[in-house]
């Protein structure tokens, strides 16, 4: 599963006007920013979570008492609830500039980052897919202490529709480099773009075959591997459908929002409670293949078919269910597979073709609801 995004975002000046005193010490003084609570509901079903990150100069003290902070901060706090959104943590910093406040040595004030320390400990966080949103300079500077990306909402920058804009636009993309002592290989997708596939293994009939993924899955697909093909192909193969299935677990995140079954398969597509199946059969003359997905996160493939020929196009036909076993395995994919026929060439075709066209389906997005009873996949 590929890490949480969390978008951290400032409270005075960002999610609420900030008054010339610079403190939210009455209830009259709170007014929200414009257009901020349509854009996290946004940000929230791609699948944001969110966190505060605050300085309050003083709070505390006499300069800025607790009791004056906490009924209007409450108050906030209720009113984005209303609305749905919720924030997993509230970071403040009660210090003043002067006081030089530390956690395991790092200043807590932003820019420092002592207050998130413990997002870069957890692995489940991906800096790579995170940012951060405020009204100053010191928010910017937060973002690159803590290795995320940085907006800056100001009357000559960014407003809230601009970065949401921004942060939806990132999309399902993946890119994956898998190195071993046989192959290098280089995978990209973007599974909300069309575009003709570009691949180069060295393999030409093993480049024909995964052009069909990203041509009949429908996403932006490359693959570049330099391989051990003077020994034979097998490393090649195996180490494609790793990279691939790593680059569409990444890209799919989440995966909030997929469709839960498509209305194109000739057959009816599955669901059920822990995951998402979709079901397509697919013809090549005398060859019928049949794929079935489960994109529940657990790997499991079960292949149906015998070839009638051992190699076609210089590769080894046991390599074919083998390609598929290893893409599940590295994208935590279900995938049943089934192919009857009788020219080889036909058959392994139309398998690749029918597992990119049910792939089309499970991966199609349809809303923002989760579909698993679990809560995750």
């Amino acid at each position: 599963m590929s890490g949480r995004k969390i978008l951290f975002v400032d409270r005075d000046g960002t999610l609420i006007v900030e008054p010339p005193d610079q403190q939210i010490d009455a209830y009259e003084k709170l007014q929200l920013i414009e257009g901020v609570i349509p854009a996290l509901l946004r940000l929230r079903d791609a699948g944001y979570e969110f966190v505060m990150v605050s300085n309050q100069d003083g709070l505390g003290t006499e300069s800025l008492p607790q009791e004056s902070f906490d009924g209007p901060h409450d108050l906030l706090m209720r009113i984005l609830a209303s609305q749905g959104i919720f924030f997993g943590e509230v970071l403040i910093d009660p210090s003043f500039p002067h006081e030089n406040r530390m956690q395991d040595g790092v200043p807590t004030r932003k820019p420092g980052i002592g207050m998130a320390l413990h997002y870069l400990r957890d692995r489940s966080f991906d800096l790579a897919r995170s940012a951060m949103v405020g009204d100053r300079q010191t928010d910017l500077e937060f973002a690159r202490n803590l290795g995320v990306r940085g907006f800056l909402l100001a009357p000559d920058g960014d407003d809230w529709n601009t970065i949401a804009d921004a942060l939806g636009r990132d999309g399902r993309r993946a890119q994956v480099e898998r190195v071993t002592r046989e192959t290098r290989v280089r995978v990209a997708v973007d599974l909300d773009r069309d575009a003709e596939p570009s691949i180069a293994t060295g393999h030409a009939f093993f480049d024909h075959m995964l052009e069909q993924l990203g041509k009949h899955g429908g996403f932006a697909f490359s693959v570049r591997c330099a391989g051990d093909l003077q020994v034979d192909e097998h490393h090649t193969v195996e180490d494609c459908a790793l990279a691939i299935g790593e680059a569409l677990r990444t890209a799919l995140g989440d995966k909030r929002g997929i469709a839960r079954y498509g209305s194109a398969p000739p057959r009816e597509a599955e669901a059920d409670g822990d995951g998402l199946r979709a079901a397509f059969v697919l013809p090549m003359d005398e060859a019928l293949a049949e794929a079935v997905f489960d994109l529940s996160g657990r790997a499991y493939f079960v292949f149906d078919g015998v070839f009638p020929r051992t190699e076609v196009g210089g590769l080894a036909t046991e390599l074919v269910p083998h390609f598929f076993r290893s893409l599940c395995d590295a994208g935590g994919i279900n995938l049943h597979l089934r192919v009857r026929g009788e020219n080889t060439h036909h058959m392994v075709e139309a398998c690749f073709k029918v597992v990119a066209r049910a792939l089309r389906v499970a991966i199609r997005r349809d809303g923002n609801v989760l579909a698993s009873t679990k809560g995750r996949l």
